[in-house]
């Protein structure tokens, strides 16, 4: 990195850090008044953050944060960026923070309908070279896609400006994405007919479906791949066969339903398609390492 970049960069992270730190004045991860835009603050390690997450990226302003995505580990540093191109479960925690020098970072969701239309629109030529492989991507982040992220942070101090200009900065944030260094696997992603596209589609059915049966031949006959196939390149984007995700997908789901909408154990099971109860905590327990109900009491008690 040459020194105008560096220094650029410097500049840009300095303004990103008094953004979130006027915004985030305690510990919190928090969606805000831009839609789709959550920012995080942590000043102390706490345990790890467990979650299924949608398809993001993330950037980090101070400190690091070590992830487990799907099988794989990441180490996400200062102005590095981190791209979830697909629904995964994650595992976190921000390394060292302090409340001299809390952990700061900013994530948005990235939208399938804006991507899509992007590289439709994209001269070929422009267009990065497609890569297939695992949904997931670190790389130091671009000082135009910094700069815009600021432009989108900074919207927060003027609310009135959000409506019109937030869309408009988004668009341009996939588009940097898209011709950067983690565009070759977004444009496989997100380019109809594609293979990993197939992936992305049958990922989308399995969510909508979550409480039926996988079967995966009338789900690899509606992406119109092989059964093979469809376990083949599933679990190349994934790091899971089409079998251990759905089982993810519906424990996470059940956890949401019992934190968020104070479901009972038994009815979130059956919400999620388990028809037996006792095999639905046991399986809730390997992943999460305590029974339903003392795991969402542990967690109620630490988010008070």
């Amino acid at each position: 990195m040459d020194s105008d970049r560096q220094e650029r960069v410097a500049r840009i992270n300095r303004k990103l850090r008094e953004v979130i730190l006027r915004h985030m004045e305690t510990p919190d991860a928090r969606p805000s008044a831009v839609k789709g835009l959550t920012l995080v603050r942590r000043d102390e390690t706490n345990s790890s953050e467990r979650c299924f997450e949608k398809p993001l990226a993330s950037v980090v302003v101070q400190g690091s944060k070590q992830s487990t995505i799907g099988m794989q580990e990441y180490v996400l540093r200062e102005n590095q960026c981190l791209v979830s191109a697909v629904d995964m479960p994650s595992i976190s925690y921000a390394v060292d923070p302090s409340s001299e020098t809390p952990f700061l970072s900013l994530f948005f969701y990235l939208d399938k309908k804006i991507f899509t239309e992007l590289i439709s629109e994209m001269d070929p030529e422009e267009r990065p070279a497609f890569h297939a492989g695992l949904g997931v991507s670190v790389a130091d982040a671009e000082p135009d896609f910094l700069e815009a992220l600021l432009r989108l942070a900074e919207l927060l101090d003027k609310p009135k400006q959000i409506a019109v200009r937030a869309p408009i900065i988004m668009r341009e944030l996939h588009y940097l994405l898209l011709i950067g260094p983690q565009g070759s696997t977004l444009q496989g992603l997100y380019t109809s007919g594609s293979q990993d596209s197939q992936i992305v589609q049958a990922i989308s059915i399995m969510k909508k479906n979550i409480a039926g049966p996988l079967r995966m031949d009338a789900l690899a006959k509606q992406v119109s791949m092989s059964i093979s196939s469809l376990h083949r390149h599933f679990k190349s984007i994934t790091g899971f066969s089409p079998l251990q995700y759905h089982k993810q997908l519906r424990l996470y789901e059940a956890q949401r339903l019992m934190l968020v909408e104070n479901e009972r154990a038994a009815a979130a099971a059956l919400a999620v398609g388990y028809e037996s109860v006792t095999q639905f905590n046991r399986e809730y327990k390997r992943m999460f390492g305590e029974p339903p109900h003392r795991d969402i009491t542990l967690r109620r008690s630490f988010a008070g």
